[in-house]
């Protein structure tokens, strides 16, 4: 079990206006710190890698640097997408390493006060939950901020 999400970059309660990426995953939409955020690309070429976690699609050349691609459908505990689907990735970066994200798809950036933020809801699932530092509730809509150190860090969640 995961400690609650204390990023100091990454609020759990927006106290200003803040953007964000959003990206799909099925229905779901989620929300990237747009400050995170380096690139927006389709993913191609991808190199698997042998006794990676699940979650580890492989690795992939972006711009003559070799990134790690995490699959955020796995991540999330959710199923694989229909081979051959498309998809979209983020480009993040973690302390010195490069992270490629890969969703279903990218959507527009959103810039969001505290007037929609609302701590994380408890009867979230709990792989989601130890991913988000709060939701905004758009249109009818649920926007899922993720906490991107937690999203990328790689330990005993990547394990299971």
């Amino acid at each position: 079990m995961q400690a609650a999400n204390t990023n100091a970059a990454e609020p759990a309660v927006a106290v200003g206006p803040r953007e964000y990426v959003t990206v799909l995953v099925g229905e779901a939409m989620f929300g990237l710190a747009i400050e995170r955020v380096h690139d927006v690309f389709v993913p191609s070429g991808v190199t698997g890698v042998p006794l990676a976690p699940r979650e580890i699609v492989g690795l992939i050349n972006l711009r003559g640097r070799v990134v790690t691609a995490l699959c955020l459908r796995r991540r999330l505990g959710l199923p694989d997408r229909a081979p051959g689907a498309a998809c979209m990735a983020i480009g993040l970066e973690q302390g010195a390493e490069t992270f490629a994200l890969v969703t279903d798809g990218v959507g527009e950036v959103l810039k969001l006060g505290a007037d929609t933020s609302e701590p994380v809801p408890i009867n979230l699932d709990a792989r989601w939950r130890d991913l988000a530092t709060a939701v905004h509730r758009l249109d009818g809509r649920l926007l899922v901020i993720l906490d991107i150190g937690a999203l990328l860090a790689f330990g005993e969640s990547l394990a299971a």
